[in-house]
């Protein structure tokens, strides 16, 4: 927006504040894990998730114990909460990949002060999602039939299954996700090796570091490595979600059989990625004082992308609904009617609002720049998230072609303590890690700030 006559041009914030140095990025980055206590805020944020963590655990050993039927699943709603929440905490996960990558590739230079939260969110999120198709397996214990393994028996998994297409896509999104974040930490693991005070640390980050001396040649083959890694990320997140789409569009059942689900599924999986990364960046951004580092530039750009998604996941809902009653399923059309005013309405429109309605105030440049309102904004759009996928699986499931097989689905307390207790799960390993590496990519900071000079000069 140019501005008006006798008012000062917009400037945007800087990506690190002015008079930041090497020194001073290493000095605050380092010590929050090498130096500083844990603060009051942090040991009651631990406390708390490790209680909804304690939560997790009692479920699962209810689970094994009694077996799926403590959920509230039942024909025709065999898919309930566990796969909604295996969508979604894929989708968190996926986000976190494409923020790290695409911007990498992109040359985004804010990218850098978010990227290590960014990966670090990938890793648990993908964690909380691991855990829901082995539970929703029946006899868990036997996961690993999933993997075509030789054998005695002769048994070999149906190839033609979904529930084999996510075990390969969570398999190698895994590997692929745990070697992009370590490679990326290998520099700043040096970084922490030398200015370890004790002998534990020095031993521990120095063997984590892989002998990183910051030698011209080091450096030239780790950027050909970090590249082609990013590279190879962009690719594979987009391709994973996109096998999830796959899961539910290979099925018959209305408002599955689609084309569209698998750019849908991606979509959202930025979306919520967005989401997640924004609050997990304002949060730690408040609880360390990173404010030199993490600026106002970080945050507005990160708004600017969760409203891109916004707008593209609004028209993925649009086509989905024209798409139906334009066209000759009469079955279709009932269930879109169904999930608008039917009993189940309430899911559907709180997604609408949380994911379309909600995230057009990032229009304004006042509340990119409030983080109270970007937090506020961020976790409805979670929450829309979650009731997007709830009304993909269980409302879909309600309505089958067949009015004979129509029944419902009441959650029951389990089903709402697993959900807990991930949720309590992700955000203590994140709480953890965070107190063990970085939170924050030094060396990328580094780098940013010597270009920065050299342009200045």
């Amino acid at each position: 927006m140019a501005a008006t006559a006798g008012e000062p041009a917009y400037a945007p914030p800087p990506v690190i504040r002015q008079g930041e140095t090497l020194r001073t990025i290493t000095d605050t980055v380092a010590d929050v894990v090498l130096v500083r206590a844990a603060g009051r805020a942090w040991w009651i944020a631990f406390g708390v998730s490790s209680a909804f963590v304690l939560l997790l655990v009692i479920a699962l050993v209810a689970l094994f114990t009694a077996g799926i039927g403590i959920w509230g699943i039942d024909w025709p709603v065999v898919w309930g909460f566990a796969i909604v929440n295996y969508v979604w905490w894929i989708a968190i996960a996926s986000g976190g990949t494409l923020v790290s990558a695409i911007f990498y590739l992109t040359g985004s230079e804010w990218r850098t002060a978010i990227t290590r939260l960014a990966e670090t969110m990938t890793l648990c999120g993908i964690a909380c999602a691991g855990i829901y198709p082995i539970i929703h397996l029946g006899r868990p214990y036997y996961f690993y039939w999933l993997f075509p393994y030789p054998n005695t028996m002769g048994l070999w998994p149906q190839f033609r299954s979904p529930l084999l297409w996510d075990f390969f896509a969570i398999l190698t999104y895994v590997i692929a996700s745990v070697l992009f974040w370590y490679f990326g930490l290998v520099p700043d693991l040096a970084t922490m090796r030398d200015r370890a005070e004790h002998r534990a640390g020095r031993i521990i980050y120095g063997v984590l570091a892989l002998g990183w001396r910051g030698s011209a040649g080091q450096w030239r083959h780790y950027k050909a490595a970090y590249g082609l890694l990013a590279g190879l990320m962009t690719p594979l997140v987009i391709s994973v979600h996109s096998i999830v789409g796959l899961d539910f569009a290979a099925g018959l059942s209305p408002g599955w059989h689609s084309t569209q689900f698998p750019p849908f599924f991606v979509f959202g999986a930025l979306l919520s990625g967005i989401a997640t990364v924004l609050v997990l960046t304002i949060a730690v951004r408040a609880l360390y004082g990173l404010q030199a580092l993490i600026t106002g530039r970080h945050l507005d750009a990160l708004a600017k992308v969760m409203l891109a998604s916004s707008v593209a996941i609004g028209y993925a809902y649009l086509m989905e609904v024209f798409s139906t009653f334009y066209g000759l399923k009469a079955a279709e059309r009932t269930l879109a009617i169904y999930r608008m005013f039917g009993p189940y309405a309430a899911a559907y429109w709180a997604t609408i609002l949380c994911n379309v309605a909600l995230p057009q105030l990032l229009w304004w440049r006042r509340l990119r720049g409030s983080a109270p309102a970007l937090v506020a904004i961020a976790l409805a759009v979670i929450v829309g998230m979650w009731f997007e996928r709830y009304v993909i699986v269980v409302i879909s499931l309600n309505r089958p072609i067949l009015p004979s097989a129509w029944g419902s689905f009441v959650p029951t307390f389990w089903d709402i303590a697993t959900l807990l207790g991930t949720i309590g799960f992700f955000v203590w390993t994140i709480l953890l890690l965070l107190r063990l590496i970085p939170a924050i990519s030094m060396s990328e900071l580094r780098v940013l700030v010597d270009r920065m000079k050299g342009e200045a000069g």
